[in-house]
């Protein structure tokens, strides 16, 4: 899976993670390493969910490394939903240190984001410090949320949508800011010929995750704020989008 399609943005490995120089600190201001972030994040998921076991870490970069954002699938056998670990880091100021905890939808690797962003910090002093209290607490809550995006998710897959309710569940994603024009044609067409076999049903879900196709070309900076407002925006229309037209 592609995570950053947008131009100026590229999916990355681990070692291109690690690859990147790591800026100096200043007085003001102190670097979070990409790497150690996703190392710290992977390893406290691996201890504190002994239910699930590691299945895959995905990441991108923009502005020549200077924005990462990356994913930790973690994935349990009594699901076929993983427990995802979105976070996001920079090292040009642009952004603060954030983790946002979900699902991914194991055939496809669309990810279903719920809640909050935990803001770990902007990149002041102490920041290191505090870090790690921080995480702990975004890991202790993930399993909470993960369980309300399978609830969430049972219910979309059990609410069938005609196709003039779903071109205007469409407009109104864009109406919020959720996709950018480039993207309507992108969830329209998955929508009207799914590229997976899972989502052909003409259901709320098969939607949801037609959305959620293209806004995997969302930038880094913006990627976890989309998918939780699309996440939200759902939660808050479901019901009114029934098979009447």
């Amino acid at each position: 899976m592609t995570l950053l399609m947008q131009r100026g943005s590229e999916a990355a490995t681990l070692e291109m993670v690690r690859e990147v120089p790591l800026p100096k600190a200043t007085r003001t201001y102190q670097p979070v390493s990409h790497e150690k972030l996703s190392t710290m994040l992977l390893q406290m998921a691996v201890h504190l969910l002994p239910a699930f076991s590691h299945s895959n870490s995905q990441f991108g970069l923009a502005a020549e490394g200077n924005k990462m954002f990356g994913v930790h699938t973690l994935t349990s056998s009594d699901t076929s939903m993983g427990l995802s670990i979105g976070f996001r880091n920079s090292y040009d100021r642009s952004m603060s240190v954030g983790i946002a905890v979900g699902a991914s939808v194991l055939v496809c690797d669309n990810l279903a984001l719920c809640g909050d962003i935990t803001i770990l910090r902007k990149h002041t002093l102490n920041v290191i410090r505090d870090m790690e209290s921080m995480a702990l607490a975004a890991i202790y809550k993930s399993q909470k949320v993960y369980n309300q995006v399978l609830k969430d998710a049972e219910a979309m897959q059990m609410q069938e949508i005609s196709d003039d309710n779903a071109h205007r569940m469409l407009g109104l994603v864009y109406g919020r800011g959720i996709m950018t024009p480039r993207q309507i044609p992108v969830a329209l067409r998955e929508w009207k010929n799914p590229q997976y076999e899972a989502f052909g049903p003409r259901t709320v879900w098969s939607l949801y995750n037609a959305i959620t196709e293209a806004l995997k070309s969302a930038p880094p900076q913006s990627i976890m704020e989309k998918h939780l407002g699309l996440h939200q925006l759902f939660s808050e229309q479901h019901q009114f989008m029934g098979v009447a037209s």
